[in-house]
């Protein structure tokens, strides 16, 4: 036997999968001018961590609310996509900017000059709102597991989603951990796909999105605040930063010394990074909430509690290709956001506690932080079989959001804009005008959601 089969026999899942990525893109390069590749490649190449925290927005928690926006009222509440995209991009930007200049993760900035108790309370919240989420978005995956494969059981598939996201994450090296992270975000695309499908009628699609509108029904104020808790995530703000800091250890700047800082380039790259992230995020929100407005309310399917209820109810009004896209991408999406969730609240309590923290380590060397990932992994699987609703624990974790995000906003907007410590990439008073909008929309949204259930 020679030696060339037993190497192919020994090769990783993820070997396998760079080697079809590298063979699809040599067919590319035959079919599609070098100059436009070579574009391409560059454009592609300033892609990172702003990539794959755009994508990992649109989790299956995320998915779930979005169906149910359309679902509920049409077109009515799209205006929401193009409106929260420039409000985002700017509070990642800062959150980047962050850890670019700081050489240091969100939360170990917040415990430089902060109280303890705002950054335990933070962080202590975060791994809440983090842990439900988790659990949510397995169970939505495996419920969408079943759509695809219905012999196997909706335990066997929680277990499966759930052990090979803690082996990824523990076992595979940071570099080759965000690479998978980066092309999973092609997943997306088939919500962009299944909208197509479902024959949009764009005269109303347009109008809605750019007219805004609100009814202010109780139920309204409860879908609003699982809208902006979803999409302006507080998880998002720790993963970005932290993976800031994650490249720049990668590219060799091991010591904190020889991060603190940033240069013109790097800055500019990071802000094409983040800002194009952030588009696709809610390109992809924009068209789940038009599919869903166009196929389920449409047809008077106003009730969906969960990801996997959303592409059930596509498949008898949008054909079997909407459907499997649909649910292909609650899977795809949930590899991509679980691991984000788990990481981010491990980044937080983890800098909190001062401990070592960092997918670039080996469990061996930061067993804490990879201590948090698994068990917040163990509690979501866990919540899974407690009975609680799925739309209620989308809730729940959609009002933790509400009351974490303006806590974290308001350090991020501090912290981002003090000249002492971020020198001339301090945010300027636009930024930090944005800054406190969003703050204030999200303490609303929080508020008003707390008084809807005692109400």
């Amino acid at each position: 036997m020679s030696k060339e089969p037993i190497a192919k026999q020994t090769e990783s899942p993820l070997e396998r999968i760079e080697e079809s990525v590298e063979s699809a893109e040599k067919t590319v390069e035959k079919l599609i001018p070098k100059k436009e590749i070579k574009e391409a490649k560059d454009y592609w190449k300033l892609l990172g961590p702003g990539l794959t925290t755009g994508a990992s927005d649109d989790d299956p928690s995320g998915i779930a609310t979005y169906s149910q926006t359309g679902a509920q009222y049409g077109f009515q509440l799209l205006w929401f996509a193009p409106i929260t995209f420039p409000l985002m991009s700017v509070v990642q930007e800062m959150c980047a900017r962050i850890g670019l200049v700081t050489g240091r993760g969100l939360a170990a900035n917040i415990r430089r000059h902060y109280p303890r108790w705002v950054l335990y309370t933070t962080a202590g919240l975060l791994f809440f709102a983090n842990t439900l989420n988790i659990g949510a978005n397995l169970g939505a995956m495996a419920k969408a597991g079943q759509l695809l494969l219905p012999n196997l059981s909706f335990t066997i598939f929680l277990v499966f989603f759930t052990s090979i996201t803690l082996l990824l994450q523990i076992f595979s090296t940071y570099e080759k951990y965000a690479r998978y992270l980066k092309y999973l975000a092609f997943i997306l695309f088939s919500y962009i796909a299944s909208a197509l499908l479902s024959k949009l009628d764009w005269s109303q699609v347009l109008n809605q999105a750019i007219i805004p509108s609100i009814t202010f029904s109780k139920e309204q104020i409860f879908l609003i605040c699982a809208i902006l808790g979803t999409t302006i995530s507080p998880y998002l703000f720790f993963w970005q930063t932290s993976q800031e800091v994650e490249e720049q250890i990668l590219e060799g700047e091991t010591s904190i010394a020889s991060r603190i800082g940033a240069t013109p380039k790097a800055v500019k790259r990071m802000r094409i990074d983040v800002w194009s992230g952030m588009f696709l995020s809610n390109i992809v929100m924009f068209f789940i909430i038009a599919a869903s407005a166009a196929t389920l309310f449409a047809n008077g399917i106003t009730d969906i509690t969960t990801a996997a209820d959303a592409a059930s109810a596509l498949r008898p009004l949008a054909g079997d290709a909407a459907y499997l896209l649909f649910a292909i991408g609650i899977v795809g999406t949930g590899l991509l956001a679980v691991p984000v969730l788990a990481g981010s609240a491990s980044y937080a309590m983890s800098e909190s506690l001062g401990w070592k923290e960092g997918l670039f380590r080996k469990f061996k060397q930061a067993h804490g932080f990879y201590g948090v990932i698994i068990i917040s992994m163990l509690i979501g699987l866990i919540i899974n079989f407690t009975g609680i609703d799925p739309m209620k624990a989308l809730i729940y974790s959609a009002v933790a959001n509400g009351l974490v995000a303006p806590v974290v906003l308001i350090q991020i907007v501090l912290i981002s804009s003090n000249l002492k410590i971020m020198g001339k990439w301090a945010s300027g008073r636009l930024n930090k005008s944005i800054g406190y909008f969003i703050t204030a929309a999200m303490t609303l949204a929080g508020a008003a959601t707390i008084l809807t259930i005692f109400i």
